[in-house]
């Protein structure tokens, strides 16, 4: 049987010399105005701002597994009056279990809870990027601090375009929580370089610094030492319930309270200078 070719799908030599000069050149596609805008496009990025006798206190952890969000209910709840918490990340809460009420969903996207006089707010959902967090709602009553638990890996917070980086960078002050250990005081350097070592204070979870190995004062930076040296570095210390069971409705440790207070201390001894 003959196949019969229809002479449209004939094509010239020259035709496929064209086409192959194309693709060398990158032509060899044609992108719809449509698609082409797209790409073209930047997403606006929601902003947000505290109302007018709110502070925010962004608390970022320096890693993993830092204790960034065992600082961030300590500071908190050490502040007093009307204060709450925001527990930005993207992976499992750390603060889920610390509420002595929950209070259920709340727009635009969060998961409401109380713990004594702090108001609880966690992410809903499961955001991927930075930008996914909903903005923050509109409190109930005046607040005088809202301490954002960043919870995602600074660079990602930098790079992104998003609410919680534009707070992060204009913030008068920056809580930065690691380890007493090598790789914390390495991850510190690190956070320090990117953000800035004059904004920032430094709060390192585990023995008091006169037990550190020297191992371990030799893995601290030159930005983390003049940060020791300028009085922003505090030492918390280590709690072994806390560190087995986690955050949940107990009362925090003492010695826990009284590091947040003077953490509190100095962000407002820095703010004070940066004005």
């Amino acid at each position: 049987m003959t196949a019969v070719v229809d002479a449209r799908q004939l094509v010239s030599v020259p035709e496929l010399q064209r086409a192959w000069r194309a693709v060398q050149a990158g032509n060899f596609r044609q992108e719809s105005p449509v698609a082409a805008a797209k790409a073209r496009a930047v997403p606006n990025s929601p902003t947000w701002a505290p109302g007018n006798a709110e502070q925010a206190l962004p608390v970022v952890g320096c890693s993993g597994a830092s204790g960034a969000s065992t600082i961030a209910l300590a500071v908190a709840s050490a502040a007093g009056g009307s204060v709450r918490i925001l527990e930005c990340r993207g992976t499992t809460s750390g603060l889920a279990a610390a509420s002595t009420a929950e209070l259920g969903p709340h727009p635009p996207g969060w998961r409401r809870g109380i713990r004594g006089d702090v108001l609880i707010e966690r992410a809903g959902g499961l955001p991927t990027r930075v930008d996914e967090v909903p903005l923050p709602s509109v409190p109930d009553q005046p607040l005088a601090l809202t301490v954002l638990d960043v919870g995602w890996d600074l660079r990602h917070v930098l790079h992104v375009p998003s609410w919680i980086g534009e707070q992060v960078k204009t913030a008068g002050v920056v809580v930065v929580v690691t380890r007493a250990t090598i790789p914390g005081l390495l991850h510190l350097e690190t956070t320090l370089s990117l953000l800035g070592q004059i904004r920032a204070v430094a709060a390192v979870l585990g023995s008091p610094c006169r037990r550190w190995s020297k191992a371990v004062w030799r893995s601290s930076g030159p930005m983390t030492k003049a940060l020791e040296d300028i009085g922003r570095l505090i030492v918390i210390p280590h709690d072994s319930r806390l560190a087995a069971v986690g955050l949940d409705s107990h009362q925090l440790p003492r010695q826990l309270l009284e590091a947040a207070h003077a953490i509190l201390e100095l962000v407002g001894s820095a703010m004070r200078q940066a004005h």
